[in-house]
């Protein structure tokens, strides 16, 4: 009976992950007591930060909430940081907690809207390379004004419906057929298993570009990503104010972004450029026409209703009328009334995706609360601050952009601001050049993270999405495809923030 019960124990604990990361947690949770027994508190929240950035870069064997909240309830306990500093951490940064809550549900009940935006460009631009364009384009400026998620899950859910409708075609099922498996290849008529291969790498490259894309916008904006409000916020800027002074770094990115997705379709390299068969076209084209037909006069409505109200939403964020995340609640109140969306299990759909990664973000403020108590930066920061004031920036972009690459972004955001903005007050800069720093932060922890899936929310979000089996999405092929835009953006980047005036 007990052998049985601590079995059950075993198995509940991190539930469905490897039984190897399972151990590596628990290892850790047992030595951090005994290593801080034998050395320092300062030795042990390196440690502690360490097996943090672990869980994050694991983050498809198990969410970091679970494994990364243990070791900063840990750290609470062994007195590495106190409940009040974690407490205050929170609340200096409820913007952006703010942000997370509201804007990315409002966003949620504009999906119809942009839905219908990427079908037309979809289906109505014949050549691949202006589609990935203009898909990569999208992207970027829907990215600059809502959260890079949602513009990334109206993305995928584009691409899962095109699939199911040829899918379906290619097993001899009518377009419309609702209970045709679209993941089962072994459906699929002899015939059509090249095409639809053929599909799958068109879609592959185009999501990529339009995931991209997101990382090219979202880097501009005061609300493109989480931590540039936690940026902002540090350094005081509103939305314009960010905007005019990431362009000098963000623009020439974007621009050679661009250019690298034409040229990546033109030279076919890395699984790009193929192109959608005719036959797919063809099928993909009748099932719109059919929605067309059958679309209501309501459903119209909601469209034009979304439309404006994304307009709204463009102004308010361009003039300040509100905090960022009020704004946010505005579009949820403004959408759900014109939308006919009054039932309350029909708006608390839209935060599901948000409030996983609040709470992992509570769970980053936790951490960077033992940062702050034990001064484990201090030393790295005052090394830096050391050298020449105009090798700074660069530095900062290059060290930011390798944690980002292998870490979340916005918890390598929250410490570096963190430390420059305390640099700040104590005299050790003086605000032009710590208005270099915040720059290189911002670039430092948005571009070089398109290397890996671990580096971009959005990317992992597809990565772990129903389209990745369905188009052949590995970890690996992502690394892969992505990494020609890597190099793009680490390098322009680099040229740009050393060269701010």
């Amino acid at each position: 009976m007990s052998s049985t019960l601590a079995q059950a124990f075993q198995k509940n604990f991190l539930g469905n992950s490897p039984d190897w990361y399972r151990n590596t947690i628990v290892i850790f949770l047992i030595a951090n007591p005994i290593l801080l027994m034998v050395s320092s508190p300062f030795v042990v929240g390196w440690v502690l930060i360490a097996q943090f950035i672990f869980t994050l870069a694991m983050a498809l064997k198990c969410y970091p909430l679970q494994p990364g909240g243990l070791l900063a309830l840990e750290a609470i306990i062994l007195g590495l940081a106190s409940p009040d500093n974690v407490y205050h951490e929170t609340v200096a940064n409820f913007q952006v907690i703010l942000l997370l809550m509201f804007m990315v549900a409002g966003i949620y009940f504009m999906r119809d809207m942009l839905l219908y935006t990427f079908t037309k460009i979809l289906l109505n631009v014949r050549s691949k390379t202006v589609l990935s364009f203009l898909f990569c384009l999208s992207g970027a400026v829907l990215s600059a004004f809502l959260d890079a998620l949602t513009v990334t899950a109206v993305l995928i859910t584009v691409a899962v419906g095109f699939f199911s409708v040829y899918h379906r075609v290619a097993s001899g099922k009518q377009f419309d057929d609702d209970q045709h498996n679209h993941s089962d290849d072994n459906l699929v008529q002899e015939a059509n298993t090249e095409t639809l291969e053929q599909f799958r790498q068109f879609l592959r490259s185009l999501i990529m570009h339009g995931a991209v894309g997101t990382a090219l916008g979202g880097v501009t904006t005061l609300v493109g990503e989480p931590q540039n409000l936690l940026i902002a916020e540090k350094a005081g800027w509103q939305f314009i104010e960010f905007f005019m002074r990431m362009a000098p770094v963000t623009m020439p990115v974007l621009v050679c972004g661009l250019i690298c997705c034409v040229i990546l379709e033109k030279i076919k390299i890395l699984g790009y450029g193929a192109q959608l068969p005719e036959s797919v076209r063809r099928v993909l084209t009748e099932s719109s026409l059919e929605d067309e037909k059958n679309r209501s006069q309501g459903q119209v409505a909601k469209l034009i209703s979304q439309a404006v109200i994304a307009l709204i939403l463009v102004f308010a964020l361009a003039f300040h009328w509100a905090p960022v995340g009020l704004i946010g609640l505005m579009i949820i109140v403004l959408l759900t009334a014109f939308n006919g969306v009054t039932e309350e299990h029909q708006i608390g759909k839209a935060f599901e995706e948000a409030l996983p990664f609040t709470a992992l973000l509570v769970v980053f403020f936790a951490v960077v609360a033992v940062i702050h108590e034990q001064h484990l930066f201090s030393p790295v920061i005052n090394w830096v601050l050391a050298m020449d004031p105009a090798s700074q920036p660069g530095i900062f972009f290059l060290a930011n952009g390798l944690l980002s690459a292998i870490s979340d972004n916005v918890f390598v955001a929250t410490v570096y601001i963190n430390e420059v903005r305390a640099a700040l007050d104590s005299g050790m800069i003086d605000r032009d050049h710590f208005n270099k720093l915040v720059i290189a932060i911002n670039t430092g922890t948005n571009l070089p993270s398109v290397a890996t899936p671990n580096g971009q929310a959005a990317f992992l979000f597809l990565l772990t999405s129903a389209l990745a089996p369905l188009i052949n999405l590995s970890y690996m092929r992502m690394v892969i495809m992505a990494l020609p835009y890597t190099v793009v953006l680490t390098v322009v980047g680099y040229i740009g923030v050393i060269n701010l005036a």
